[in-house]
């Protein structure tokens, strides 16, 4: 009776259900229905622990990921004292370390064609 843990579960509530429903009053394998739901309660008891566990781990990730919007807010703010300080700015060691491109080792962005058509297109047509 190896299943998925959801087949697992609706299988051994429709056995107990038919049991409590149809012949609650009859003993089979030697058990009542009550002492067949104690004995299956750890199935049920175990699932509500890892349902809470997984709210638990959603309401984690959540506050972690809150905490780090408001920490790198704090982040940025310190970047832009960094940036806006005389003794330091953008161009300083501690802007690079802090993972920055200084502004001294910025590329100009300019870019010269080479005169070339450009790759990747079909040769232009013939006179």
């Amino acid at each position: 009776m190896a299943g998925s843990p959801k087949d697992n579960e609706e299988k051994l509530n429709q056995v107990l259900n038919a049991w409590k429903t149809l012949a609650a009053d009859k003993a089979f394998a030697g058990m009542t229905a009550e002492q067949f739901e104690a004995a299956i309660a750890p199935s049920f008891t175990t699932r509500q622990q890892i349902d809470d566990l997984d709210n638990q781990r959603t309401h984690l990730i959540n506050s972690r990921n809150d905490a780090d919007d408001a920490s790198l807010a704090k982040a940025a703010a310190l970047v832009a004292g960094v940036l806006a300080d005389p003794a330091f700015g953008p161009d300083s060691s501690l802007y690079e370390a802090m993972g920055y491109t200084r502004k001294s080792e910025r590329k100009s962005g300019l870019h010269r064609g080479s005169g070339a058509p450009p790759s990747g297109g079909s040769p232009p047509p013939k006179p």
